[in-house]
This record gives C-alpha cells, sequence and structure tokens, in this order.
C-alpha cells in the first residue's frame, strides 16, 4: 500500500522541549515509521511547528510580506524532515523539492520525507496533494487533537467527536470553521476538497507514535477520524 503521512512540526519535535527530549521524540516517530515502511511505500511531509512560527513571527515584525514568511516557513519544514530523515532507516537524505522528485526516489526508498512546496500551502493541503500526485491508498493526517469535531470541545459541551465522515460531511463541517479543539489546522479546506476530489481515504488522528501504526490499520477507536 502506498500512504502519505502528514506530520506536524509541532507535533513531531513537541513544544518545550529539552534538545535530548527533542531526539528521543524524533526517534519514537522514526521508530513507527520504519515499522510501517516494511509493508508499505511511505511518503511523509513534515511541518514547520513552533520554530516555524517563531521565525514567521519575527518576520513579520521586520517588513515581511506573506508570500516570503510562506517560503521561510518551508525551509524551515525542510530542516524537520532532514532532522527526522537521520533516524529514519530506509530514506533517502536528499529532500526533494516538489512531488516528481519524491516519486522518483520513492522508486529506490521504502521511505520519502519532504517538507513544504509551495507558497500559501499548509502541510496538509501539501500532504492532500502529494497523496493525489502519487495515488496513494490511504492518507494519513497526525494532529495535536484525536479527530474531527462537530464544534469546539472546549466551548461547547455537546461536541461530538467523529469516528467517521464522508468526504461531503468533512467540506461542510471545515466550511463552518468547527473543526477539532476549535483550531482549523486538524485539516485545513483546501486539503479537505482535495482529499474530495480525488477521493483519497484519509484518517485524521492524535498524532503519536504509536497511533500512527493504528491509524494505518483503521482502528482509530478513542484516537481519530475516518473519511472515505
Amino acid at each position: 500500500m502506498r500512504i502519505v503521512l502528514s506530520l506536524g512540526g509541532s507535533v513531531l519535535m513537541g513544544e518545550g522541549l529539552s534538545q535530548k527530549e527533542v531526539s528521543e521524540r524524533v526517534l519514537a516517530f522514526a521508530d513507527s515509521i520504519n515499522r510501517l515502511s516494511e509493508k508499505h511505500t511511505l511518503f511523509v511531509v513534515v511541518g514547520g511547528g513552533r520554530i516555524a512560527r517563531e521565525y514567521i513571527g519575527a518576520a513579520r515584525e521586520l517588513g515581511a510580506d506573506e508570500t516570503y514568511c510562506d517560503y521561510m516557513g518551508i525551509e524551515i519544514t525542510r530542516l524537520n524532515a532532514m532532522l527526522l530523515a537521520l533516524a529514519v532507516k530506509n530514506s533517502p537524505k536528499i529532500i526533494p523539492e516538489d512531488f516528481k522528485s519524491a516519486l522518483e526516489l520513492s522508486l529506490n526508498h521504502a521511505v520519502v520525507l519532504m517538507g513544504g512546496t509551495f507558497p500559501g500551502h499548509t502541510t496538509d493541503a501539501t500532504a492532500a496533494l502529494l497523496a493525489e500526485f502519487v495515488g496513494a491508498d490511504l492518507l494519513l493526517n497526525a494532529t495535536s487533537v484525536d479527530g474531527v469535531y462537530s464544534d469546539d470541545p472546549k466551548k461547547s459541551k455537546d461536541a461530538k467527536r467523529f469516528d467517521k465522515l464522508s468526504f461531503e460531511e468533512l467540506i461542510e463541517i471545515v466550511s463552518r470553521g468547527e473543526v477539532a479543539a476549535g483550531s482549523s489546522n486538524v485539516i485545513d479546506l483546501l486539503a479537505s476538497k482535495i482529499i474530495q476530489r480525488s477521493k483519497i481515504r484519509t484518517v485524521v488522528f492524535l498524532g503519536t507514535p504509536e497511533n500512527i501504526l493504528r491509524a494505518a490499520e483503521g482502528d482509530v477507536a478513542g484516537i481519530g477520524t475516518i473519511i472515505e
């Protein structure tokens, strides 16, 4: 099976951790990726996380426009991918800058790691486009929350976490801006529309090393939402 994993920078690197803790966290994610790659071809799109936010915030204060900030963020996602590549056994240490290069690398490697590609595109949108381009069977979206909600559970006691959604239902929820834990970052509208148009089976789940393996098997009980 061909799988694309969207791995947010904050999910991978954590927040407020020591250098040793970050290294241990990267190794734990790499172990799950290594295990998954024994049976599948895997593409991993890594986000920028806290470091990207800090650089982009400083760049804005210095007068940078949003496109410049996007390019800066893209470079940081690639640095994060380079770091993860050191711990992933079956991946090249070359980080591709476009989908064609990623597909070519996958011919000789079980895992291909990459960062962002286009200004204005989130990690999720990049991963969805990559999944479409390579004809992925499954898109895994590792996030900081445990799936897609009907409303912000921090604001509404009636918020419901979905175990399963159709592509159309996902679009409706995302369009209302009512996605998991009140954050539009769970999955954005562009990514949702790409998933819908290509009918890519997608799992949005709480991003831990263990949950990556569970999500790949379709086991989302208590950890995520399946979209198909």
